[in-house]
């Protein structure tokens, strides 16, 4: 498992009215799925011949729960071994999960939806990424009404294949969107220590962890998170000063 280093830079965040780029995860920080990632690992682990109830599953699990926010293909390439296995898995996840999405058991975050028009109007570019395929994020999208919100949304084949914790997504979105003049107006939020770690390893000048997800305070803080949050809710009024 990918290990979460802390921020060698002991002053790292810029003034969060400079802010101009805003990249937030999707699952776990402005989307609630309860749950839905474990019950779609559920039928993957099946598809792959390992049972609910047993040690593999209990342990495999355990790896899918500590990498949330890590590319999806990514934590199955680790769990099974060889590619095509990995996709087999990663095909199967992504099917369940969309089925999950489709049947309504998905719902924003109390206050995402708000949070992402606040800093629109204050003259933010806000970016939606995701671990998951296209597919899925279309899937989530679609479900929350979602299309038009933001000029841009990423998954990981989009920025070239590769997931958090790398930073490719957010760096995708710094140049595609023209937003921010340089890495230090990005601000990066995520649940996970995987989506910290990214903004970490991107320079953004702000990085910040939310609790309504999948990693808590010492996970987020332990790889880098300059603020953690209630919520993503609490976003704008932080990068307007007032937090």
């Amino acid at each position: 498992m990918t290990t979460a280093n802390p921020n060698p830079n002991p002053n790292p965040t810029a003034s969060p009215t400079g802010i101009r780029l805003v990249v937030l995860d999707m699952a776990g920080t402005t989307v609630a799925d309860g749950g839905l990632v474990e019950r779609a690992f559920d039928t993957a682990a099946r598809e792959l011949g390992v049972e609910p109830g047993t040690p593999d599953h209990t342990e495999k699990l355990a790896y899918v729960r500590a990498t949330m926010g890590e590319s999806k293909i990514s934590v199955f390439r680790h769990l099974f071994g060889d590619e095509a296995r990995a996709r087999r898995a990663n095909s199967a996840f992504e099917q369940a999960y969309g089925a999950l999405v489709d049947d309504g058991l998905v719902a924003p975050v109390p206050g995402a939806r708000e949070a992402v028009e606040e800093l629109t109007a204050d003259g933010r570019t806000v970016v939606l990424t995701t671990g998951f395929a296209r597919v899925t994020q279309d899937a989530l999208l679609d479900a929350l009404g979602w299309r038009d919100l933001v000029p841009l949304t990423l998954c990981p084949a989009d920025a070239g294949g590769r997931g958090r914790p790398f930073p490719d997504m957010v760096l995708t979105a710094f140049l595609r969107t023209g937003a921010a003049d340089g890495v230090r107006q990005v601000a990066v939020v995520g649940d996970t220590s995987y989506d910290v770690l990214s903004g970490i390893r991107t320079g953004a000048g702000l990085v910040a962890g939310v609790r309504t997800g999948a990693h808590g305070d010492d996970a987020l803080r332990e790889a880098g998170a300059h603020h953690v949050l209630d919520s993503v809710a609490a976003l704008p009024a932080l990068l307007r000063g007032a937090g």
